[in-house]
C-alpha cells in the first residue's frame, strides 16, 4: 500500500511539473478542407513546444497521431452528441469507451479533460443545451469511474463570457437563468479538482462596440482605464476576468481555479484584424500569462491554462459573426507562422511545420483570352464553394482588381477540389499555370494532398526530447495503479 501511495504521489508530482512548464496550450479546429496530417500538425506542436492541446471533438485520427507525444489534451463531447449521451449511461459509456479509455494508458494519449459540449449556454443558443449539461457530465462521470478514470481524466463545460454580466468587474453575476445551473457545476469543479473553464475575447468586444476604447483591448496600458472602486483595470481580459471572479464569489466558490479555453486574435477579415495586432495582442497575453501577476481580485495568481484559439486557419468556419472567423490562426492553414510569436515555452519565435504534403505547384486563373465581364457568374460560384474571405475589405487580398480576383476565386475552388482538371474549367473562363499568381502579401495557395496523409502517427527520433519522458512516466505509473485497484 504505501509503495502504491508513493507511486501516485510521484505521478501526481510529475503531472505538476509538466503543467508548470506549458501554461500555454491551443485550440486545435478541423473545418478546413485543407486539413494538413494529424502526424504533421503534432509535429508543429512539438517543434514549437506547445504541450497542451485543446480539441472540440475525439478525432480518431487527431487522437493517434497524439499518442507518445507527451502531450497534454482536452476531447470535446460536441454540442450535438449532449442529448443522446445525457440521456443514456450505455451512450455515455460507449461515448467514454470509444474516445478515451482505448487512448488513455497503452493507447499512448495523454487525456487530460473532456469538454461536455462548447460555450452551451450562449444566448444565442436559446437554453436549447441547457437542460442536457448536468445529466451528460454525472453519466460521463459514472463511465469515468467505470473506468477507472475519474481520478485523472476530468470534465469541464468551456462558457462564453456572455454567461456572466456586470457593469464593473466587482458587479460580475451570472445571468438569472443560469444560476442554479452554474453552482452544480461549479460544485462539481471543485470537488473534482477541476478548473472553471471560460472563453474570452476581448476582439469582439471591440469589432461588436464602436464606442470600444481599442487601446482598451491591449496590453500596453489604456488611456480609458477602467475605475472600479480601489481597483483600476488596464485591459478587457483582466475586467472580464476578474467579472467572473465575481459572479463566481457570489455563488460560493470564488476560489476556483479559472482556466482561460479561448482567447486570441483574427489576422484579417476586419478592419482591426491585421497581423500587427493580432501579434501585439496574443504577446501582451502570453506575456501578462507568464509574469504571474495576476489581476486585481486575484494578484499573483495567472490562470490555472491559457489555450490560444487557434493553432491554424480554417476556411470552413462560418463566417456568419464576420469573415475574420476563418482567420484565428498563429499558423495558416499549413502550419506556416504568420508571425513571429515567442510563446515562452523555449522557442523565440514559432517553428514552421515541416513535410508538409502540398499538391503539385499548378494554380488556376483567369484565362485572359476570355472577357472578364462573362465571369461574374463563376466568380460567385466558385466563392460560394471556396473561401474568398481575403477578398473583402480587411482581408489580404483586398484591392487586387477584377482579374485578381476572379482568378483567386477560380483557384481556391480549384483547390478544394484537390486539382482536379475539370474544376478549372469555368466554361472555358479558367486556365491552368505553373507560374505562382501570389501577389504582394495576396497568397494564391497551393491545397494539401490529404491522401499521403498517415493513418497512425509515428514518433520519430527525438520526437519526445521536451515532454515524453515526464508525461509517459506518468502515465505508466498511473496505469500501474490502476491495474493494481489503487485509483
Amino acid at each position: 500500500m504505501a509503495a502504491r501511495a508513493a507511486l501516485l504521489a510521484i505521478a501526481l508530482a510529475l503531472s505538476c511539473a509538466a503543467a508548470a512548464e506549458a501554461a500555454v496550450g491551443v485550440n486545435w479546429g478541423t473545418l478546413s478542407s485543407h486539413r494538413a496530417p494529424p502526424e504533421v500538425v503534432v509535429g508543429l506542436l512539438r517543434e514549437n513546444r506547445i504541450g497542451k492541446v485543446k480539441l472540440f471533438d475525439a478525432d480518431p485520427g487527431v487522437l493517434r497521431a497524439l499518442a507518445r507525444s507527451g502531450i497534454q489534451v482536452m476531447v470535446g463531447l460536441t454540442n450535438g452528441e449532449l442529448a443522446g449521451v445525457a440521456g443514456s449511461p450505455a451512450a455515455a459509456d460507449a461515448w467514454v469507451a470509444q474516445n478515451v479509455s482505448q487512448y488513455v494508458g497503452r493507447g499512448g494519449v495523454d487525456i487530460r479533460y473532456i469538454a461536455v459540449g462548447n460555450e452551451p449556454f450562449l444566448t444565442s443558443y436559446q437554453s436549447q443545451f441547457q437542460s442536457y449539461i448536468i445529466p451528460a457530465m454525472t453519466n460521463i462521470q459514472q463511465s469515468l469511474v467505470k473506468a477507472n478514470l475519474a481520478s485523472y481524466v476530468k470534465l469541464v463545460v468551456p462558457c462564453n463570457a456572455d454567461a456572466y454580466e456586470g457593469s464593473v468587474p466587482s458587479q460580475g453575476v451570472f445571468r438569472t437563468e443560469l444560476t442554479q445551473i452554474m453552482t452544480q457545476i461549479a460544485s462539481y469543479l471543485s470537488s473534482n479538482g477541476a478548473p472553471f473553464v471560460v472563453n474570452i475575447y476581448p476582439f469582439l468586444s471591440l469589432y461588436q462596440n464602436s464606442d470600444f476604447p481599442e487601446d482598451y483591448a491591449f496590453f500596453e496600458g489604456s488611456t480609458h482605464p477602467l475605475v472600479d472602486g480601489a481597483n483600476v483595470y488596464y485591459n478587457a481580459f483582466d475586467g472580464n476576468f476578474d467579472t467572473l471572479i465575481s459572479a463566481l464569489s457570489k455563488i460560493g466558490y470564488g476560489q476556483l481555479p479559472i482556466a482561460i479555453g479561448e482567447v486570441g486574435w483574427p489576422t484579417q477579415g476586419a478592419p482591426s484584424a491585421n497581423l500587427t495586432a493580432a501579434r501585439a495582442f496574443n504577446q501582451g497575453l502570453i506575456n501578462r500569462v507568464m509574469s504571474n501577476k495576476g489581476t486585481p481580485l486575484r494578484p499573483g495568481v495567472p490562470p490555472a491554462d491559457v489555450y490560444l484559439f487557434g493553432l491554424l486557419d480554417e476556411e470552413e468556419k462560418s463566417i456568419l459573426p464576420g469573415n475574420f472567423e476563418r482567420h484565428w490562426g498563429i499558423f495558416s492553414f499549413d502550419g506556416q507562422a504568420k508571425y513571429p510569436l515567442n510563446l515562452g515555452l523555449g522557442n523565440p519565435v514559432l517553428k514552421n511545420a515541416k513535410e508538409v504534403p502540398y499538391l503539385p505547384s499548378r494554380w488556376c486563373v483567369a484565362n485572359p483570352a476570355r472577357s472578364l465581364d462573362d465571369a461574374s457568374n463563376h466568380l460567385k460560384l466558385a466563392c460560394d464553394m471556396a473561401d474568398c474571405t481575403t477578398l473583402y475589405y480587411g482581408g489580404s487580398c483586398y484591392g487586387i482588381g477584377q482579374k485578381g480576383n476572379v482568378s483567386f476565386a477560380f483557384n481556391s475552388y480549384y483547390q478544394r477540389q484537390k486539382q482536379d482538371p475539370k474544376s478549372c474549367d469555368f466554361d472555358g473562363h479558367g486556365m491552368i499555370t505553373y507560374l505562382d499568381p501570389s501577389m504582394g502579401e495576396c497568397r494564391f495557395l497551393v491545397g494539401i494532398d490529404d491522401s499521403k496523409s498517415s493513418a497512425v502517427a509515428s514518433c520519430g527520433r527525438g520526437c519526445c526530447a521536451v515532454f515524453c519522458g515526464v508525461s509517459i512516466l506518468t502515465l505508466w505509473v498511473f496505469m500501474y495503479l490502476r491495474m493494481m485497484g489503487s485509483v
